[in-house]
């Protein structure tokens, strides 16, 4: 199966970044994609949380969610949207993953579980928490016969999380991102690679790149990772586009059966 990450740098207008994902949506198909998958605040990035609340919806009055679920349909392609901001009260949104199937019907919505509360710097401190409920539970989906755990960006330095997953079947394990520059440069790659190496699992991460309207910098580099923990497609930079790689369930089951830690476990102190 042929799989792409869309990279973007998605700003405070709706339409113009609906825009932006459905052309490059479009030219991987065209490139033979038949899995794309976008990354976090795909239509919605920036502005504060006045912005925010006066642009988005909830998901039955989302524009977003419906030109995607038709974009999925037309193209006849399982299409992960890593993530839309959806209002569910006037002070709080989920950051929510929708995977829409080739029928365009919702196959699959994740909630952010573990939400981005950090101090990097003096300049970078980050409460994510302030506008978004948590998740609570983990979701899987199934694309073209293949598992796929669902998360979203900050998840990824909660390894249990993908060690469920994997105890559960899944074969491909989603990380669409926002990583700041500075985390960005420092952990983007090697905390992916653990994730697909532990577990034994491709790891798909379509991330934001560049300086956006309220000048945060995101990192880019979006990858998609094989079971050995290979990077096996990338974008080197931080500017729209996207990559491909073919995914290959043979290639887990094969490495799963020489390495099974993904299905061990080490108690200690018991």
């Amino acid at each position: 199966m042929l799989t792409a990450c869309i990279q973007l740098c998605s700003g405070t207008s709706i339409d113009t970044n609906i825009q932006a994902v459905d052309a490059l949506v479009r030219t991987a198909y065209k490139d033979g994609a038949r899995f794309i998958s976008t990354p976090e605040n795909t239509h919605f990035m920036g502005g504060g949380t006045k912005a925010l609340f006066a642009s988005i919806s909830a998901e039955e009055d989302c524009h977003a969610v419906a030109h995607f679920r038709a974009l999925a349909k037309e193209l006849a392609i399982d299409l992960l949207i890593g993530s839309l901001a959806i209002k569910l009260s006037e002070s709080k949104a989920a950051n929510r993953s929708f995977l829409f199937g080739t029928d365009g019907a919702i196959k699959a919505r994740y909630d952010k579980i573990h939400l981005f509360d950090v101090d990097i710097n003096e300049r970078e401190v980050w409460r994510e928490s302030h506008n978004y409920r948590a998740g609570d539970r983990p979701v899987l989906a199934n694309v073209d016969g293949l598992d796929l755990g669902l998360s979203i960006c900050y998840d990824v330095r909660f390894a249990a999380l993908y060690k469920y997953y994997a105890k559960h079947g899944a074969h491909i394990m989603s990380v669409p991102a926002a990583f700041t520059a500075v985390t960005g440069e420092a952990h983007w790659e090697v905390l992916l690679r653990a994730r697909a190496i532990e577990n034994s699992a491709y790891v798909i991460a379509p991330a934001q790149g560049g300086v956006h309207e309220d000048g945060r910098m995101t990192w880019g580099r979006s990858m998609i990772i094989d079971p050995w923990g290979v990077v096996i497609a990338q974008l080197n930079h931080d500017r729209p586009g996207y990559c491909l790689a073919d995914i290959d369930i043979a290639l887990v089951n094969n490495i799963r059966a020489k390495i099974p830690a993904w299905r061990q476990n080490t108690v200690l102190g018991a």
